[in-house]
């Protein structure tokens, strides 16, 4: 098989957060990168709309929250303590629906233990988080008051169907996107595009067309950049991003297999060449003048086991999807070096703050360099191997399912700490054992690997694939050698979680205790009494056992004497 590369084709991208990484990537497999940001993230002038959610959330007047974006989880965290108790609020966040776009809403939530029931499938458009709303609530949808929390700029088509189903309907800003401050770079885009000296544009959000044509309409070059598109590869993340293309009368080339950036650099490096080749021969001269025959016509390079007709869109022609479950799609491993792939990985981990985002990051990484359909992280916890991560969205298992030792081939692979792989009929392995709520144990192939730290196995990574798979003795390799470089980090970070947990235990013990001590004193009571006598509060209020401490100790620090400067910095900080 030969190795996914550009071969010096110029390659334009428009990202901004993971500028850094796209124009590794496109280096990594061969191509010139130009990564031009065209959006950043700006603040509303004013959260008088998500404060008001907040007060309505807590007053109970939601059935169903949306969120879209991992993003806006946090954002509106942010905002809403500024006014609001930030417990309080996730306290009533979490007796309501909750539903989340994508992996990374999910991830968010997760952090906050805030659970969530319905989720939109791959490639997450609001088609799909629209009819897993509809799945999961039917004809229920009518008496629901919803708030759905938006990214940058509203979704009019979703926000339409929305109003529709349901009683009433919340938008929820807490950012939006702007232009980059400097648009010079963008701008000399816009001329690189106009001017032929671009061969292959990557759009990943709809946004980077949107900011892409308003430059170009600001300079007057909105003709000559929709000419310059025609005549060169176009690449969009997935049909969001291509609906918004065809505003400009511009159809893609292709999307990736998935919508994530590394098969998208990967996918393009295997095809641009070609389609770029079959574009320029398809040019015709009539009367003079040069035309571009429409892509939706080409042709990826033959091979039907690699490239196939997308779904249809209906504002669009039909836009080629690259087919998944392919040999070539390899995601990092046709380019990166040995130094690469080691730094790719150990960034990740570095870049990890908690135990879920760290799987969460490994799994992203997993699913990129080896193509599957599904992919689980199992953490062993004392005797037994809770699933902690997994590719797909299982809100309602993850952090909950458990398989001992020896149970399953999970269990099996964890009890003698050697991989398993299966090529087909997984079923019917003696080893298997279905888990019902799992629809990936109906999946045909395995690759089932021990995550193993100083000798000892701390869980299990699996890999699994709807169609007969047959996994190299490379890839068998490369995930055991994930499982060692992850195993060290999975086990510090559960560590250290449990060390944060116990910290919190042993500082609120110490502050319950003194807690107590003050209500003995002040109202003569015995020590079993002051416990009591904060449970009862605890339970009226609403308020944890650490929340009626940290009130009774504030309370009696402020009857103590103080300075007139001491009194003046805490009159003022309580004000606040």
């Amino acid at each position: 098989m030969s190795h996914a590369s550009f071969d010096g084709l110029r390659v334009l991208s428009l990202e901004s957060r993971r500028a850094k990484e796209v124009a590794k990537l496109i280096r990594t497999y061969g191509g010139e990168p130009f990564v031009v940001p065209a959006m950043r993230e700006v603040a509303l002038e004013s959260n008088k709309t998500a404060l008001e959610f907040a007060g309505n959330l807590m007053a109970g007047k939601f059935d169903l929250v949306i969120f879209l974006t991992g993003v806006g989880v946090r954002a509106l965290l942010d905002i809403v303590a500024t006014q609001h108790s930030r417990e309080d609020f996730l306290i009533k966040l979490r007796q309501v629906k909750i539903a989340a776009r994508g992996p990374k809403p999910v991830a968010a939530l997760r952090d906050v233990q805030v659970p969530v029931i319905v989720t939109a499938a791959e490639p997450a458009t609001w088609r799909e988080m629209m009819r897993a709303l509809e799945d999961e609530f039917g004809e229920s949808m009518g008496v629901m008051r919803v708030a759905v929390q938006e990214y940058g700029a509203s979704n009019p088509e979703f926000l339409s169907e929305l109003t529709e189903k349901c009683s009433e309907l919340t938008k929820v800003p807490v950012y939006q996107w702007a232009l980059p401050e400097d648009v010079r770079p963008l701008r000399e885009a816009v001329l690189g595009i106009a001017n032929g000296n671009v061969d292959v544009v990557l759009f990943m959000t709809a946004v980077q067309v949107i900011h892409l044509f308003q430059v170009a309409e600001e300079m007057g070059f909105r003709d000559e950049l929709r000419a310059g598109l025609l005549s060169m590869v176009v690449i969009s993340i997935g049909p969001t991003t291509s609906e918004e293309l065809a505003h400009y009368g511009i159809t893609p080339d292709f999307e990736p297999s998935r919508p994530k950036m590394g098969f998208l650099v990967n996918e393009a490096a295997q095809y641009s060449g070609k389609v770029l080749a079959q574009k320029r021969t398809q040019l015709v001269l009539p009367n003079d003048s040069t035309e571009v025959t429409n892509s939706a016509e080409t042709k990826l390079p033959a091979a039907p086991a690699v490239a196939s007709p997308a779904e249809n869109v209906s504002s669009i022609s039909a836009v080629r999807r690259v087919a998944p479950s392919t040999p070539t799609m390899a995601g990092f491993r046709d380019g990166l070096t040995s130094i690469d792939f080691l730094h790719e990985i150990s960034s990740r981990l570095a870049a990890a703050d908690s135990f879920h985002v760290v799987l969460g990051s490994i799994v992203e990484f997993v699913t990129t360099v080896i193509p599957c359909d599904s992919c689980f992280i199992y953490v062993l916890e004392q005797d037994k191997l809770v699933l902690r991560a997994s590719k797909n969205p299982h809100a309602d298992l993850v952090d909950s399912l458990g398989v001992q030792l020896g149970q399953g081939i999970t269990g099996w692979v964890a009890e003698h700490r050697e991989p398993v792989a299966i090529d087909s009929g997984a079923s019917s392995d003696p080893r298997f054992v279905i888990f019902k709520n799992l629809p990936e144990d109906h999946f045909e192939a395995i690759l089932s690997i021990p995550i193993i730290c100083a000798s000892k196995v701390v869980g299990v990574i699996n890999l699994q694939h709807r169609l007969t798979y047959q996994h190299t003795a490379n890839e068998v390799r490369l995930l055991s050698m994930l499982g060692f470089l992850v195993g060290a980090e999975i086990e510090r970070t559960r560590l250290e979680t449990e060390n944060v947990q116990l910290a919190g235990r042993l500082e609120t013990r110490k502050a319950l205790d003194r807690a107590k001590g003050i209500l003995q004193r002040d109202l003569g009571i015995s020590e079993d009494e002051a416990y009591k006598t904060m449970q009862r509060e605890s339970r009226q209020r609403r308020k944890s056992m650490r929340e009626i401490a940290d009130a009774i100790l504030l309370g009696d620090d402020l009857k103590k004497p103080r300075l007139p400067d001491e009194a003046k910095v805490i009159r003022k900080a309580v004000s606040r």
